[in-house]
C-alpha cells in the first residue's frame, strides 16, 4: 500500500488512482511528515476490503483493527508492529449500546480523557514512538486543538522519549476542563494559548510545516487529523460497531457523525469504502455551515469560525474536506453521496434538557448534536456516534438537566494538577521564536 497526497495529479477508474504524479509514500513515511510536501493530506491510493469478517470477534478491538488495518500497512515497516500498536491503543472499552427503537449508540469517550480523539491519538502515539527509535533527533509534533485533540495527544505522548509535543489551542474557547487537560503536562509536553480561534491555530500548524527556518531546524509532524494516522485507526470503531449491529439485526445501520474538521467522518467514509456494512454517514454540525451550505448547492467557501455550545466542533475551514473532495472525485459527487444538518445552540440545549426523559442518557453537546439529527431523518436502524464524555461540559450540561454529573477516574485526577501555559500571537513569526528559543 502506498499514499499520495489530495493535490497529486491523479486520474481515477472505479475507485483505483492511476498517478500521473510519482510522488508516493509508505504509510510510515506518510505519518512522520503527517502533511505532505505540497501542503496536501496523505490518502491511501485504494481501499481494501478484507476478508474473514464472519470469523472476527467483534469484542476484541486489537483483533478488529488489526484485520482491517493490515492491508494499509502492507510492507511497511510498522507491519510487523501492527498488532502490538492495536493492543496497546484499543486497551479500554468502545460499548455499542441499543437506545430506543431501532437507534444505538456508539461511545467512544471511555479513554483517559473522556473523548474519541483517545483512540487515534494512542494508535499515532505507539506508531510514532516506534518510528522515532529510527532517528537521531528527536519528532517535534505540533497539533492545533479547538478542544478535546490536544488532550488526547498530551495524555497519548507524555514521557516518550524521542518526541516533544506542543498543542496550539484557542485562548478562552475551549471548556475549562479542556483547558485543564491541554495544560497540566509539562515535560515533554508544551501548551500555547493563542490570540485567536482554531482556524488560526489550524493555520499557524500548517504555515510551520511550510516554513524553511524550522523544517531545518526540527523535524516537524502533526498529530491532528491531519495526520493519517489518526483517521485509519478510527476505521476500526467503526468497523466493529457496524459488523456487530449487522450481525444483531442483519441490517446495515447508517452512522451520524458530529464533526468539526470532518476527520471522524473521513473515517466512516473510508471504513465504508473498505467494505464495512455502514447504509450511510450523515454529518451533524453546529452553526459552522461551511459544509451544509456546500451540500445545499453553494461554492465551498470556509469562514469564520462561529464559537458554540460544541466547542470541539467550532471549526469554520475543516482542513479534510480535501480528503472528501480527492474520496469522491467531483463536487457533484459529494452532494450526491452526502448529507449533512446544522444544529443551533438551542437545538443543543433542548437535547441535553430533555435527554433523560427522551433517551434515558445526558448527553455532551457535541452528542446533543448527532442526537438532533437523529430525531430529524427519522427512519430506521442508526447508530448515533458520542464523541465525549458530558463531565468535560459542566457548565453547560449540568445547569440544563439540574445536577451534577460524576466525573470520571482519569479525568478528575488531571483537574487537581497546575496548568502550565504559555501564551502566544497568532503569527508564525511569534511560533518560530517560541520553538527556536
Amino acid at each position: 500500500m502506498r499514499y499520495l497526497s489530495t493535490r497529486a495529479e491523479i486520474d481515477r477508474v472505479d475507485d483505483v488512482v492511476y498517478h500521473t504524479n510519482p510522488d508516493l509514500v509508505s504509510i510510515s513515511e506518510a505519518i512522520e511528515q503527517g502533511l505532505a510536501p505540497d501542503g496536501g493530506l496523505y490518502v491511501p491510493t485504494h481501499f481494501v476490503r478484507p476478508e474473514g469478517a464472519d470469523h472476527l470477534d467483534l469484542g476484541a478491538l486489537p483483533e478488529v483493527g488489526e484485520w482491517i488495518l493490515a492491508p494499509y500497512f502492507e510492507d511497511d515497516r510498522l507491519a510487523d508492529d501492527l498488532a502490538g500498536i492495536c493492543r496497546a491503543a484499543f486497551d479500554f472499552p468502545i460499548p455499542l449500546r441499543r437506545l430506543k427503537g431501532t437507534t444505538s449508540v456508539l461511545e467512544l469517550f471511555h479513554g483517559p480523557t473522556a473523548a474519541f480523539k483517545d483512540i487515534g491519538a494512542r494508535f499515532l502515539a505507539e506508531s510514532l514512538s516506534r518510528l522515532a527509535r529510527e532517528r537521531d533527533r528527536p519528532l517535534t509534533i505540533l497539533t492545533a486543538t479547538s478542544g478535546d485533540t490536544g488532550g488526547a495527544v498530551a495524555a497519548a505522548f507524555h514521557g516518550r522519549p524521542g518526541v516533544e509535543v506542543v498543542v496550539l489551542y484557542p485562548k478562552g474557547m475551549v471548556s475549562p476542563r479542556q483547558e485543564r487537560q491541554l495544560t497540566v503536562w509539562g515535560g515533554n509536553v508544551r501548551a500555547l494559548a493563542v490570540h485567536g480561534d482554531f482556524d488560526d491555530c489550524q493555520r499557524l500548524v500548517k504555515e510551520a510545516f511550510a516554513d524553511p527556518a524550522l523544517t531545518q531546524t526540527h523535524h516537524l509532524t502533526s498529530a491532528n487529523s491531519i495526520n493519517i494516522g489518526r483517521l485509519l485507526p478510527q476505521m476500526v470503531y467503526y468497523a466493529a460497531a457496524a459488523l456487530e449491529y449487522e450481525r444483531e439485526f442483519g441490517v446495515e445501520p447508517g452512522v451520524i457523525v458530529p464533526t468539526g474538521n470532518l476527520g471522524n467522518a473521513v473515517a466512516a467514509l473510508w471504513a465504508q469504502r473498505s467494505g464495512i456494512p455502514i447504509r450511510e454517514v450523515v454529518i451533524a454540525t453546529n452553526e459552522n455551515r461551511p459544509i451544509v451550505d456546500f451540500l445545499a448547492g453553494a461554492e465551498w467557501c470556509p469562514r469564520p469560525t462561529v464559537p458554540t455550545l460544541a466547542t470541539a466542533m467550532d471549526v469554520g475551514s475543516p482542513s479534510n474536506m480535501e480528503r472528501v473532495f480527492h474520496l469522491f472525485g467531483d463536487e457533484d459527487a459529494v452532494r450526491r453521496e452526502l448529507r449533512a444538518f446544522l444544529i443551533s445552540d438551542d437545538e443543543i440545549r433542548d437535547q441535553i434538557r430533555h435527554g433523560p426523559d427522551r433517551w434515558g442518557e445526558v448527553w455532551d453537546p457535541h452528542t446533543a448534536t448527532a442526537v438532533a439529527v437523529r430525531e430529524r431523518i427519522g427512519g430506521d436502524d442508526w447508530i448515533v456516534v458520542s464523541t465525549a464524555h458530558p463531565a468535560k461540559f459542566e457548565g453547560v450540561v449540568e445547569p440544563l438537566i439540574g445536577r451534577r454529573i460524576p466525573i470520571p477516574g482519569a479525568l478528575a485526577e488531571l483537574l487537581d494538577q497546575p496548568m502550565q501555559v504559555t501564551e502566544l500571537e497568532p503569527e508564525l513569526e511569534a511560533l518560530r521564536d517560541y520553538l527556536q528559543g
